[in-house]
């Protein structure tokens, strides 16, 4: 299940959030290339956050996935959600870093399990 977990340090409306739910829902799905059924979004807002020294508007992710990343899928999922967040947000994409974790199969099943 790719799960992709947003920060940022902006407040979030109830409407804003379901776009960005919904925008980021489809971006990961379509490009790891697994089912929207499978996708998990958070989406966290007024975080206290500092990036390059500032407190201005900025945003963390952290995708996790069994599979479907990798470096070339990395570049474009991050620039995809990026902009996600700079239309809805209006979070410049240099003010946006995510993470990606490409997890087996088995650590997560142990996961699941206790």
């Amino acid at each position: 299940m790719p799960t992709l977990n947003l920060f940022t340090n902006l407040p979030v409306d109830a409407v804003v959030a379901s776009d960005i739910l919904k925008d980021a829902t489809k971006a990961v799905s379509k490009i790891i290339g697994k089912p929207e059924s499978y996708v998990m979004i958070l989406l966290n807002g007024s975080v206290p956050m500092a990036f390059a020294g500032t407190e201005e508007p900025a945003a963390y992710g952290e995708l996790i996935s069994i599979g479907g990343i990798g470096p070339s899928v990395n570049g474009k999922l991050s620039s995809t959600i990026a902009e996600i967040l700079e239309t809805k947000l209006s979070i410049d994409s240099s003010r946006f870093y995510i993470k990606f974790y490409d997890v087996e199969l088995q650590s997560t099943c142990r996961i699941l399990e206790m």
